[in-house]
């Protein structure tokens, strides 16, 4: 293992060779200074760490506390060149603060152990500590090695203003949708302290520009030592007020970072799903649909094509069901079945139908992630012989015979003088599918300046959200799924330890292998796509196998720890098997939050 992650740092080394040059940058020089000073203070501290993790001691409880703080300030001094190191060697940046759990590189099939400050973290926080000590110092003697030579990374390394601006750019959604919820440091809690080493460090590479006055550096420096005051004042975790510091200093600090780099004309957009355009994080158009769907741009006559076949029966073999069968509106395109019915009205098929809202900003689809695009579920489903028994031939002609039809599919894709395709009529669907992302729920009538819009409950259930109970670290803002940010380009799986029954005293096996199923890796054993949690309160019963009937069971069983946690045995379980310690209140409040993320009824 120490081997693979030795290459690894090489390759990043290689990656700063090719890097193309740029000219006239004002703020590169001052920048790589920065990181160079946030490099060497990284590696005196990770020296430090692995001197304290040496002397973990199993008769010294002290030690392990020790290693701990030696930790917390370890990470304190990553999050100095977390922006640059990120943006610039992302591999080397996975070195240090990769995940703490296995990751599998698709299409590749090649997977990562968990390592890094993040490993580390989970390791120290084991009931028995010094049993993973050889562990342990292995992680730290990595981390200490490839720390001391972080600054060669610069060798023949060039940048630019435009490239930095967009590294800071990235930064602030990673700590808003990250930084703050506590996502690599849940154990730690340190997520607000972290946040306010980064935004100190913000501060301090953008000092070229904000040192000249104009509107635009004015509020920027305004609202950078709003953020940096908020969070000075306000360092606990569990009761950090994150909406109020969203509202009042955060996503302004966005706003006023976009409008800054557009007057100083350099913008620059290379990798993420972030419309840079959109205000901020909590815009309705914050991520790009484009993203999703290879650049593609749906027209408004695919989707009003897409809704009628929607509800076409003429797709289904029997000519008695459409997609809105197992996908109603008014349930939020769920059916309220734990598993709904086959297409002989007597057996079920094999897991939960979702609802559909926002399933359009994911790149995998199907609870198992087997479709890489909406047109590619569209056409299993419509092929599925329990589902729809579609047969192209037979749903072509149907369609054909229609005149409505022709002109429809005529007028939406006027190119092709073969029109009435299926391929034209799955991305036509997954047009209409586009649609089914309102973002007009009571939270996102708050973040559009109404603070009226949520209740005491539902402001406490927020900050729970993305605190304390930690469902913000894998279901993402904005929008609550399993894109990850801050580049929103991957979507996550997860094995929650799931068991086939409600009955968290009595938990029974669930025998779905979930994505092993599609890959045939151990660590892919009974993992699930993270859904959205969008008008979750509205999609009952819950889960890939609709196992769990309400919110408050699904409540309990994160509460718990997941499958681990009510006593189950998962070697592969992701979730945290460490009790959240939720009272009935805090629960209550999560609930309260959760119909907060329910949009306005979406009509037929």
């Amino acid at each position: 293992m120490y081997r693979n992650k030795i290459i690894w740092l090489l390759f990043s080394l290689l990656v700063a060779y090719s890097f193309t040059p740029s000219t006239d940058d004002r703020g590169v020089t001052h920048t790589i200074a920065i990181f160079r000073e946030g490099a060497n203070g990284f590696s005196a501290a990770s020296l430090e760490l692995e001197q304290a993790i040496q002397a973990i001691d199993k008769d010294d409880t002290a030690s392990i506390t020790a290693a701990r703080e030696a930790l917390k300030k370890c990470r304190l001094q990553y999050k100095r060149i977390e922006f640059f190191l990120d943006y610039f060697f992302f591999s080397s940046a996975m070195v240090y603060n990769r995940p703490a759990k296995t990751e599998i590189d698709e299409p590749y099939m090649e997977y990562q152990a968990p390592s890094g400050l993040q490993q580390i973290a989970v390791l120290l926080f084991e009931k028995d500590p010094f049993s993973r000590k050889k562990e342990l110092v292995t992680e730290a003697l990595v981390i200490r090695t490839a720390a001391a030579d972080l600054t060669s990374l610069l060798y023949q390394f060039t940048t630019s203003d435009k490239a930095i601006m967009e590294s800071i750019r990235l930064e602030l959604v990673r700590l808003y949708a990250g930084g703050i919820t506590g996502y690599d440091a849940p154990e730690l809690k340190t997520g607000i302290a972290e946040t306010t080493q980064s935004m100190r460090t913000i501060q301090a590479v953008m000092e070229p520009w904000l040192s000249t006055s104009s509107p635009e550096t004015k509020s920027v420096a305004h609202y950078l030592a709003l953020c940096i005051q908020y969070l000075d004042a306000h360092p606990g975790f569990d009761d950090f007020n994150r909406l109020e510091f969203l509202t009042t200093c955060g996503l302004p600090l966005q706003e006023s970072t976009g409008a800054l780099i557009r007057a100083l004309q350099l913008d620059l957009h290379t990798r993420s799903a972030l419309n840079y355009n959109a205000p901020n994080l909590f815009s309705k158009d914050a991520i790009d649909l484009k993203a999703f769907t290879n650049g593609a741009v749906y027209t408004e006559k695919e989707k009003l094509l897409g809704k009628q076949l929607f509800f076409e029966k003429a797709l289904s073999g029997n000519n008695t069901r459409n997609c809105g069968t197992c996908h109603r509106p008014e349930l939020y395109f769920s059916d309220g079945l734990r598993t709904s019915m086959a297409l002989d009205n007597k057996t079920t098929v094999r897991r939960n139908a979702p609802g559909l809202t926002y399933s359009a900003f994911q790149y995998a689809q199907f609870w198992d992630g087997r479709a890489g695009t909406l047109s590619k579920q569209i056409l299993t489903v419509i092929s599925n012989p329990e589902e729809m028994d579609g047969h192209p031939t037979v749903i072509i002609s149907r369609l054909k015979d229609s005149a409505h039809y022709r002109n429809a599919f005529a007028a939406a894709y006027p190119e092709d003088t073969a029109a009435v395709t299926m391929p034209h009529l799955a991305t036509a669907i997954a047009a209409y599918l586009s649609t089914l992302a309102p973002m007009n729920s009571a939270m996102d009538e708050y973040f559009a300046g109404n603070k009226n819009a949520l209740t005491p409950a539902q402001i406490r259930g927020f900050n729970l959200f993305t605190g304390k109970a930690q469902c913000a670290t894998c279901h993402f803002a904005p929008l609550f799924n399993g894109l990850t940010p801050p580049l929103y380009q991957f979507t996550e799986f997860e094995n929650l330890g799931m068991p086939a029954n409600d009955d968290l005293q009595h938990p029974q096996h669930d025998t779905d292998a979930g994505r092993f199923e599609f890959f045939p890796i151990a660590y892919y054993q009974r993992a699930f796509k993270t859904p959205t949690v969008r008008n979750s309160a509205m999609t009952a019963p819950y889960m890939h196998n609709g196992a769990f009937r309400d919110l408050e069971k699904v409540m309990e069983f994160y509460n718990a720890g997941g499958g681990n946690g009510v006593g189950m045995t998962d070697l592969y379980q992701t979730l945290s098997s460490t009790p959240l310690h939720l009272n009935e209140t805090e629960i209550r409040d999560l609930i309260a939050f959760m119909h907060a993320l329910t949009d306005k009824p979406i009509a037929k």
